[in-house]
């Protein structure tokens, strides 16, 4: 970010005695009052909007006034943020119950999730929310290395694999209460091998740590003093783990799941509990806790790759959530943008998915000695006819054992619909483009190839 955006007046309640006096009657006036708040623009946004700066801050201060009115308060440690509910809100927080937590249709007909759909969103969201940290590398090559298994070579490889282990580790950690002790685990996951141990799994022990423009150093965000990181954590996990309808410290008797998720995650990019990988953390804990809520379907998004494209909206809604009093509606407004963006890639994903069920149905029904399995690691190959897989790559890709991964493909070896070579020590296994599935696919191209089938010991 160039510019940190102008912070709004502290004493914005002195222009409202002006209101009366001077655009009460005017009609423009509360047109602009309740446009902008309406989208939930910031400060910042008006200095370019209005040019009369008295009249700039009478708008400014009745948006504040009105929006100070429906504020639902969280108080956690010593810490309130507030929220208000906007009909971009409401419409995004509805869209996601619609799809994201119960089956999903395209076409009234219920897609049926593969667990290689899965992996595929893990491997996305690893990628992205490593280069959103600073990782220099490819989505092509990461995926590479994920797919296949191989060790890391770079730093950015290695916070990659560290974020997909930590993507993993939480599903599995979904029916869990949050503790301390899972927070650091998270972290010490995400950070392993890529910082000082002595960091690795702790919280900072100094006021080192800042939030700071990579290239000017501009201080963007000065988290609060260490010696708090004990006792806010233990609040935000007791504030994590409340019933939603039970909660002591805000005036609110609900707060919709997702709307809680975010929140958690903006404490923790608040608080900085870490010396590194906060911002891995947060986003972790996320989908920790919707997946932990019910909202299944979040593990086929990768929210990260759509914050990605818009950083600097990322960084400036929690720049806009400190500096305007801690109203954290700014950070929900982006987050569930980015949500319904990565729930329409997924519809689009699931769409063309639909299609290749079909096709692996229409697998299963001519080759009978098949199961469902193995017919859509055949689709899968057949797709992508130019490419050799191993067993290894397999078994990441559709996260089964190296035993299934290997008796998977010997199978289909031996109903001659898959050819395998070997290259060292290693087997390399592809489609066989003259096995009767190519010639009914009746592909553009073709490729001659002359591999002889080995036979292996099982």
């Amino acid at each position: 970010m160039q510019k940190l955006p102008e912070k709004p007046p502290k004493d914005w309640d002195k222009p409202l005695e002006r209101v009366n006096e001077k655009f009460l009657k005017d009609d423009s006036f509360h047109q602009d009052v309740t446009e902008y708040n309406r989208r939930y623009l910031y400060w910042n946004d008006l200095v370019y909007r209005i040019k009369d700066p008295e009249r700039r801050d009478a708008v400014w201060a009745m948006m504040k006034f009105l929006r100070m009115m429906r504020y639902e308060r969280i108080r956690i440690s010593k810490y309130e943020i507030c929220y208000s509910f906007i009909p971009e809100i409401v419409k995004g927080l509805h869209m996601i119950d619609r799809y994201l937590a119960g089956n999903i249709q395209i076409h009234n007909k219920t897609i049926r999730m593969e667990q290689s759909y899965i992996i595929n969103s893990l491997m996305e969201e690893s990628i992205a929310s490593s280069i959103l940290e600073g990782a220099a590398t490819t989505r092509k090559i990461a995926k590479e290395m994920l797919r296949k298994g191989r060790k890391p070579k770079t730093h950015a490889e290695q916070m990659i694999l560290n974020n997909y282990e930590a993507m993993r580790f939480i599903r599995d950690k979904r029916d869990f209460p949050l503790t301390k002790e899972l927070i650091l685990e998270i972290q010490r996951i995400v950070t392993k091998g890529t910082i000082d141990e002595e960091c690795v799994g702790k919280f900072r022990t100094d006021n080192s740590i800042v939030v700071a423009d990579s290239e000017d150093g501009t201080i963007h965000h000065t988290p609060p003093d260490f010696t708090e990181i004990e006792g806010f954590m233990d609040r935000f996990c007791k504030f994590a783990n409340m019933k939603t309808d039970s909660l002591e410290q805000t005036s609110a008797s609900f707060v919709h799941p997702v709307m809680k998720g975010i929140i958690l995650h903006y404490l923790i990019g608040y608080y900085h509990p870490f010396n590194d990988g906060n911002g891995r953390t947060a986003r972790s804990i996320f989908y920790w806790y919707v997946l932990s809520q019910g909202y299944w379907l979040f593990e086929y998004m990768a929210i990260s790759r759509i914050i990605l494209k818009s950083k600097k909206k990322y960084d400036l809604a929690f720049l806009y959530t400190e500096y305007d009093d801690n109203d954290v509606t700014y950070f929900i407004k982006y987050n569930i943008t980015c949500i319904n963006q990565a729930l329409n890639e997924l519809l689009i994903y699931l769409e063309k998915k639909q299609s290749e069920q079909n096709a692996i149905k229409a697998i299963i029904t001519k080759i009978k000695d098949i199961n469902s399995r193995q017919a859509t690691v055949l689709q899968y190959m057949m797709e992508h006819s130019d490419e050799y897989f191993t067993i290894t790559q397999i078994m990441q890709m559709f996260d089964v054992v190296y035993q299934t991964a290997r008796t998977d493909l010997l199978h289909l070896v031996d109903l001659e619909y898959v050819i395998v070579k070997k290259r060292g020590r290693e087997f390399l296994f592809i489609f066989n483009e003259h096995s009767e599935l190519w010639e009914e696919k009746k592909p553009h191209r073709t490729n001659n190839k002359n591999d002889k089938q080995l036979t292996l010991q099982r």
